[in-house]
């Protein structure tokens, strides 16, 4: 058992062991006039999570109105795990307990977007666009590229490639890699090498899978190859996730190329909670780095270390399920977008043998009510940009490096899944300073991405389309 193993199961036991204590060994004496939060951490925490607002996200069994909360607060669920407070806080403190909830439930319903768009028509702060639909039919529109002609790579999930000109004629590419089209796993991201002009090299993101018996296992894997008549030609697989898992979903992936032409690209957790990640004798939870080719860099952090307890191509790691990975065009610097469970999807920048923390600490909680950890910090481990509570499930994300569109010049675009909508981020010394939500109810938000051209596209599912949105 490795000393992370035996430190999550520790802390499971001090979990179970604070839970019990609430229930039975809480003081009798009634708290006065202590500060709301306080009181929530003090008393709430050890079962809701150390976040309010990551708490108030979920379904409201015996209601979410105060006087509700008041009677759950203070009678309790004792059947359901919830103590009776009547008589260990006073009911000033309930009462302050039920404001704080109501005052974060706040947070959770300006996502509620009532109105569907009714037309192509958005307004944003000192931009009017209007989206152009580019190609439709998909399943789900996950990656994109725009080559040197200004015909477009579009990939769908369900395991086909295609090539749309510029009179918006959609052709399948034959011969692409078989892809496990189940659960969140397909055909994914795609990239271009950054001399595609000269060597034509494609780059995808994907999922593979292989038989033990009659179980089937699952991995991402990345291959780079060329079109050539229509056809995918010149294969070669690059990479392969390892372990192997039971799973169908938290696959990653994105792909990018930083300046000096190395490439990147997320492998998620696999959905296995508290095990990958911040383990380094296997590939999932990471932001990997390899040459163009396949091969490991030299300089990577975990080069020439033990390859039983370091995988080489490890750029970082503790990180939960990323869906959004760029490079900055003006520093450099990778950029991530990744899922929290309920609340905590967090915007980091990524550094070489960083730890981001996945699942000692976050700023969610699982998909059940329950607390995943009690800290959002600890030394050692990076803190995120910025963080999303509640969860938008960020996809995409790009720098908005063009003149097409000045009030957005130098933001950032990261597309939000949950709540069908375009996250506009300010960006200023590497912060997230001022956002707005755009495109509002467009529908499941899959991917953004800038295009050679200067114009910003975007992807959407149910229905499977792909938009250029052009200033009106």
């Amino acid at each position: 058992m490795t000393m992370y193993k035996q430190i999550m199961i520790v802390g499971l036991i001090a979990t179970a062991t604070l839970s019990i204590m609430s229930l039975n060994t809480a003081p009798k004496k009634a708290v006065i006039d202590e500060p709301t939060e306080k009181i929530y951490t003090q008393y709430c925490a050890s079962c809701h999570g150390e976040k309010v607002e990551a708490f108030v996200d979920r379904k409201w069994k015996h209601g979410n109105t105060k006087p509700e909360l008041v009677a759950s607060i203070t009678n309790g669920y004792n059947d359901m795990g919830m103590p009776t407070w009547k008589g260990i806080l006073s009911p000033k403190d309930i009462d302050k307990l039920a404001d704080l909830i109501i005052e974060n439930l706040a947070g959770v319903e300006q996502y509620k977007f009532e109105n569907k768009p009714k037309s192509n028509i958005f307004v944003s702060e000192g931009v009017t666009i209007k989206l152009d639909t580019i190609a439709t039919g998909f399943d789900s529109p996950w990656g994109f590229a725009q080559l040197p002609n200004k015909d477009y790579l579009i990939s769908d999930r369900k395991g086909k490639l295609y090539l749309v000109d510029q009179k918006r004629n959609k052709t399948e590419i034959t011969g692409t890699p078989s892809v496990m089209a189940k659960g969140q796993g397909g055909l994914l991201d795609i990239a271009l090498h950054p001399k595609f002009a000269e060597n034509g090299w494609v780059y995808m993101s994907y999922s593979k899978s292989k038989m033990d018996g009659s179980t089937t296992l699952t991995s991402t894997g990345i291959v780079r190859g060329k079109i050539k008549n229509n056809m995918w030609v010149e294969s070669q697989e690059l990479f392969e996730s390892l372990p192997y898992t039971k799973t169908f979903q938290h696959f990653g992936s994105r792909i990018t190329f930083d300046k000096k032409g190395y490439m990147f690209f997320s492998v998620g957790e696999r959905g296995m909670e508290k095990v990958f990640p911040q383990e380094t004798d296997n590939d999932n939870g990471k932001i990997h780095r390899l040459n163009d080719d396949g091969s490991v860099p030299k300089d990577n952090p975990f080069v020439g270390k033990d390859p039983a307890k370091f995988h080489p191509s490890i750029y970082s790691y503790g990180q939960r399920n990323p869906q959004g990975l760029t490079t900055n065009p003006w520093t450099g610097d990778i950029w991530e977008t990744e899922h929290g469970p309920r609340g905590g999807d967090e915007i980091n920048i990524i550094q070489a043998g960083r730890n981001y923390g996945w699942p000692v600490i976050s700023y969610g909680i699982n998909y059940d009510g329950k607390p995943i950890t009690n800290i959002s910090k600890k030394e050692g481990m990076e803190q995120p940009v910025s963080y999303f509570v509640p969860s938008i499930a960020p996809s995409g994300l790009t720098f908005m490096n063009t003149d097409k569109y000045p009030a957005w010049k130098g933001n950032l675009m990261i597309g939000s899944l949950r709540f069908n909508y375009l996250n506009r981020c300010v960006i200023q010394d590497n912060k997230v300073v001022k956002q707005e939500k755009i495109l509002i109810n467009v529908g499941r938000l899959r991917n953004v991405k800038l295009g050679s051209d200067g114009y910003m596209y975007i992807g959407v599912e149910n229905p499977g389309m792909v938009f250029r949105v052009n200033p009106n």
